[in-house]
């Protein structure tokens, strides 16, 4: 078998739209000049094109471009950090609003050479948006941060209005695919976030296509909702470069619609699956369907 046949060919509804419009180029630069890092570019997230260019979204990552985990199916840049930049919270903050965002993710490396694993500059990085655009609604997506609580609460205590943290794989697989991360490690840290503030929609995003089962996608859901997650994202893993875990199966569109389906009748306030779906894409509309589905639950409860 010659190496190029040991790769499975991307099936059709993978094909990406590339559009580098004047709000592509735009947003593009600004970053530049900011010095501002996003996860759509280290990450090579298949979305930028129609995130830059149509929604004019952007995921900032914050604490840097260099990771010190080197996971099996990521992009991003692994080696030893820079010293943390204090100024780059209110670069972000002024970056939302030059962009008028009415709602940012941010996510970061993970930061296992510092005590607190980034949650200082994380937490203040909120609070200077929230500082700059107080209308504008704020999701978090960080590592572990090693598993300390001391770590998370002082994220969870500014108040993020969704706190993402991403299982990424199915338990079996976990250690294979993730440096460092432990799939207990991040359900517990799902669970105590929900614990410390919860009226705080919790989310995970699950990558499929390893080797997984579909005994063990419903099992990873079920395990989520053991531990209160209230959305769910579902998406098809692409092979960054040679050096990352091969794709075992591509998906069809009509599969993740099934496990959409199934994952809303296991109590998930809102699920995004399909091929091109990332942990933060259309992160717009699932803040938007969280806080419906509180207000729905509370009026129920009231009525009782």
């Amino acid at each position: 078998m010659s190496k190029r046949e040991e790769y499975l060919r991307k099936p059709d509804w993978l094909k990406i739209k590339l559009n580098t419009n004047e709000n592509y180029t735009g947003l593009k630069k600004m970053m530049r000049e900011k010095k501002l890092h996003t996860v759509c570019e280290e990450a090579k997230c298949p979305n930028i094109h129609e995130c830059w260019a149509v929604r004019r979204t952007a995921t900032f990552m914050i604490l840097g471009d260099t990771c010190t985990r080197a996971c099996r199916f990521c992009a991003v840049k692994t080696g030893l950090p820079t010293e943390l930049d204090w100024a780059e919270p209110k670069r972000v903050a002024d970056s939302v609003v030059q962009m008028n965002l009415k709602h940012v993710v941010i996510t970061a490396v993970a930061r296992d050479d510092l005590k607190d694993g980034g949650a200082a500059v994380f937490a203040e990085t909120v609070r200077a948006i929230r500082r700059k655009s107080p209308f504008t609604s704020i999701e978090v997506l960080p590592s572990d941060m090693g598993g300390v609580y001391e770590n998370l609460k002082t994220l969870m205590d500014a108040k993020p209005d969704i706190l993402n943290h991403n299982i990424e794989t199915v338990r079996r697989l976990s250690d294979r695919v993730r440096a460092r991360a432990k799939y207990e490690r991040s359900l517990e840290f799902l669970r105590r976030a929900k614990e410390m503030q919860p009226d705080i929609p919790t989310k995970s995003s699950l990558m499929i296509g390893l080797g997984e089962t579909k005994e063990e996608i419903i099992e990873t859901m079920d395990d989520l909702r053991a531990n209160h997650v209230d959305i769910m994202t579902i998406g098809q893993y692409l092979q960054p470069s040679k050096k990352h875990l091969k794709v075992e199966k591509y998906y069809t569109p009509q599969e993740f619609a099934e496990l959409k389906e199934i994952a809303l009748s296991k109590g998930f306030s809102h699920c995004e699956a399909g091929p091109l779906v990332r942990s933060s894409y259309h992160a717009d509309e699932q803040v938007n369907a969280a806080a419906k589905h509180r207000q729905l639950q509370g009026e129920e409860a009231k009525n009782a």
